[in-house]
């Protein structure tokens, strides 16, 4: 995590979450995303074009990337100054971006260089996972 307060920064609320149908199964995800000036985006995804082989990790990442993406892509050049809070009840892509866990498994391991490419590209941020039912609360699933 880069530096602890900058004046100015923008400060961003991420929650995601992502799923199997079976384990590995049918992926899914959704995610939102909150911010000043009531900016949000919000979506649900399906990773069908995956087969049926996608585990409940792949898609916990595959669907954090995907808000990464979604709000680098519509913050443009003021990602670079702003703050995300990633919140998600994945201990083990919490932990592993983190850097408390290794990764092991060599299907994550280009899935968690990409969140945190991603995430490198923001000023500042943070991880922090939260109960199952914070984030059924919010998204549904």
């Amino acid at each position: 995590m880069a530096g602890d307060s900058h004046i100015g920064s923008e400060s961003y609320r991420i929650v995601f979450d992502g799923g199997s149908l079976g384990n590995p199964g049918r992926g899914y995800g959704s995610f939102d995303i909150r911010g000043p000036n009531n900016y949000t985006a919000a979506e649900k995804l399906n990773y069908d074009s995956r087969g049926n082989r996608v585990t409940n990790n792949e898609a916990e990442y595959l669907t954090l990337i995907a808000a990464l993406e979604r709000l680098d892509r519509d913050l443009g050049t003021n990602a670079k100054t702003s703050k995300v809070s990633v919140f998600g009840d994945s201990q083990l892509v919490i932990s592993q971006l983190n850097g408390r866990w290794k990764v092991r498994k060599e299907e994550l391991k280009p899935m968690h260089y990409q969140a945190s490419v991603l995430l490198g590209r923001f000023d500042r941020f943070e991880l922090t996972w939260h109960p199952r039912k914070e984030s059924v609360k919010l998204l549904g699933h």
